[in-house]
């Protein structure tokens, strides 16, 4: 059965009981919490999750120079792999069960060595932080960006290929649909050739608002979905149209308007009561 989250990462700047009671009224099953463990009281994450009766779905995990698996600089990519466990402990700590996961730096658009040594960088990496994952009872998603945000992984058969030769059963792939109406042909056959490795996926529309608001027809998406029996999370990551998308200004419409219309649209795509 397919459930509903909502990443939190919209939210900026708000107090986390307003953005988690907001969920849980307009009847989302889960919550995607920013990957910033020091950030976070989990307690208090915990006790309201608890209070709204609402899970948490997953972490986003942030990845900026200092947190790259694929860095030149070894002390980097330890940096990284460190960070992801910290993700990781988050995650468990809260209920949380999957962490998406990029290899490289948000916004990094060149490489820094040759793309064999950085694949074999990302598996060393990627199956250290795969595995204490899987001793916590959690996943690492790997996911595609698309080419203005990162070069590495572009397309699912770049994160399903990398996750094959990590080969570890807590580490899978990852789809978003924003990103994947840039880079993919079709998204649907996207979504099938990763098939029992998709553990999660992220929705937003073409123009990173709410589905409905733009280009994308969601019907492929829905039944490439069904084709491969897909019971995890969707999760709206929603975010403003502007150069640095992450910087955290407010846009009102993100918010009741765009939480309430995008649960509405996938219910309604997948024929559920609204």
């Amino acid at each position: 059965m397919i459930k509903y989250s909502y990443n939190t990462l919209v939210y900026a700047g708000e107090d986390i009981e307003t953005s988690i009671a907001r969920l849980s009224k307009f009847g989302y099953d889960g919550v995607e919490f920013v990957g910033e463990p020091e950030q976070q009281d989990r307690v208090l994450i915990k006790e309201l999750l608890s209070k709204y009766s609402i899970a948490a779905s997953t972490i986003c995990a942030i990845y900026n120079p200092e947190r790259d698996v694929i860095s030149s600089r070894k002390e980097i990519r330890k940096n990284a792999v460190e960070y992801i466990k910290s993700c990781v402990d988050f995650a468990q700590f809260i209920g949380a069960t999957g962490i998406s996961l990029t290899p490289t730096a948000c916004m990094k658009i060149h490489q820094e060595a040759d793309r064999k040594t950085e694949f074999s960088w990302a598996v060393e990496g990627i199956k250290e932080a795969g595995t204490y994952a899987g001793e916590h009872g959690v996943r690492i998603t790997v996911e595609p960006w698309n080419r203005y945000e990162n070069y590495f992984i572009n397309r699912m058969e770049q994160s399903l290929e990398l996750v094959h030769a990590i080969d570890l059963p807590s580490v899978g792939c990852m789809g978003d649909t924003y990103h994947m109406n840039i880079e993919e042909v079709d998204i649907g056959d996207a979504i099938r050739l990763a098939g029992d490795k998709l553990y999660h996926l992220h929705i937003a529309d073409s123009n990173r608002a709410a589905p409905g608001r733009g280009h994308i027809d969601f019907n492929p998406v829905k039944k490439a979905l069904q084709d491969i029996n897909y019971s995890g999370y969707l999760t709206m990551e929603l975010l403003p149209a502007f150069a640095d998308p992450f910087n955290g200004v407010r846009c009102e419409e993100f918010y009741d308007q765009y939480t309430e219309e995008s649960i509405v649209f996938l219910k309604n795509l997948f024929k559920e009561e609204a």
